[in-house]
This record gives structure tokens, C-alpha cells and sequence, in this order.
């Protein structure tokens, strides 16, 4: 009698692996909201999404866009006049005043051009890590890995991190996905805690990873 030949059991994904199947299979393609035409246009989006919402950002944009297209239009803006412009994003004035000096530093030291580095990138007035990271990923196509309170909350919540600092979340899923998967994965964890994972009533019940998640508070099927 001829012996059945043995097969090799498949390993299990890991639990990270199976979060970032999930979503992917949940959003197949994973937009960034914020809209923009230009690196130019996307660092500005960007920096005027800062506790504002990407929907009254893009109901700013067109108009500010228009009257300050470029740097170079941007960095002779007469303060008042950006200020009424960006007023329903919040902090208007403080962001009117990172947006001109943003673009006087671009033409500057850059040539005009966004930088595409982390380093150049962080030394923008209103640029931290977040928002350097977007325009790497999502413009420049280099690696990074977004973290806002959607990221740091749904990270926390599947425990594939346990820290409040957003500098360590990065580093906590940089260490858990390799680096091709870090511009996909950070935007479809942010898409999620925007529209699934909410901070106060999250719809667990219609969740693609509920399976996987191991978050205490999740709602009971």
C-alpha cells in the first residue's frame, strides 16, 4: 500500500499580518482625503488639517489655492487677508504664519521646490513628523508611517502598540511591517479610525478585524 504522502501545514499569519490582510481587503485602495495637485497644494492641506477636519480643509483649499498657487505667491501674502482666507480651518493665525514663512523658507534654501526629506522636510515652520510623513509617502513615495489620533487610537486598540507618544507608535509599527507595507498600512489604520474605529462609539459590530482585535472595550458580538 503506497504511503499518503505528507503535507506541510501552512503557518498562521500573525496577528499584524491579519490586520493589515483585513483592511486591505476591506479598502482595496486607500485614499488620501486631502485634495491636492501639488506637493505644494498637499503640504499646505496638510498643515491646515491640524485639529480641522480633511472635509472643511478641502472646502478651503480651492479658493486659497487659486489667489496663492505657488510658494512664491504664498510667500508674499499679506497676513490678513491668508488669515480670512483659512479662518474655518482653526488657529488661522498661527497657521497663517507657518504657511507664509513655510514658503519663504522653500524659495530660500529649496529652490522653490518641497524638500523630500524628513530632516529638510521638519525644518519647515508648522512641519512636524505627521505631516512630513504624508508628503514622504504620499507624494514622494518613500516609506513612512503617519501617525495622528486615528493611528495613535487604533494602533493602541490592537495592541501593536502600547504607548500615547507618537514618535514611538511609529517606531512600534515600523518594527511589525516591513517597510513596503508602511504607507498603506498607516493610511488604511487612519481611514479606520476615522470611519469604523471611532474614539467614542466604535462600530465594532461592522468591523473588518474584529476577529483580531483584542482591544477590552470592543462591543460583544
Amino acid at each position: 500500500m503506497k504511503k499518503a504522502k505528507r503535507v506541510k501545514a501552512q503557518p498562521a499569519l500573525d496577528r499584524p499580518a491579519q490586520i493589515a490582510r483585513s483592511l486591505r481587503h476591506a479598502m482595496p485602495v486607500a485614499r488620501m482625503e486631502l485634495t491636492h495637485r501639488s506637493p505644494w497644494e498637499l503640504l499646505v492641506a496638510t498643515i491646515l488639517s491640524a485639529q480641522c477636519t480633511d472635509q472643511r480643509v478641502n472646502q478651503v483649499t480651492p479658493s486659497l489655492f487659486e489667489q496663492y498657487p505657488t510658494p512664491q505667491a504664498m510667500a508674499k501674502a499679506m497676513s490678513a487677508k491668508l488669515e480670512a482666507l483659512i479662518r474655518p480651518t482653526g488657529f488661522y493665525k498661527s497657521k497663517a504664519k507657518n504657511l507664509i514663512s513655510c514658503a519663504q523658507v522653500i524659495i530660500a534654501q529649496f529652490k522653490g521646490q518641497v524638500p523630500d526629506t524628513m530632516e529638510e522636510l521638519t525644518s519647515l515652520s508648522g512641519v512636524g513628523r505627521k505631516t512630513a510623513n504624508v508628503l514622504l509617502g504620499a507624494i514622494f513615495g518613500k516609506p513612512a508611517i503617519v501617525v495622528d489620533t486615528h493611528v495613535r487610537r487604533v494602533a493602541n486598540r490592537l495592541a501593536l502598540t502600547h504607548s500615547r507618544d507618537p514618535e514611538q507608535i511609529e517606531r512600534d509599527l515600523q518594527s511589525v511591517y516591513s517597510q513596503t507595507q508602511w504607507t498603506d498600512v498607516s493610511q488604511r489604520l487612519l481611514l479606520h479610525g476615522r470611519y469604523v474605529c471611532l474614539a467614542r462609539k466604535p462600530r465594532c459590530l461592522g468591523c473588518p478585524i474584529y476577529d483580531v482585535c483584542v482591544w477590552e472595550g470592543k462591543l460583544q458580538s
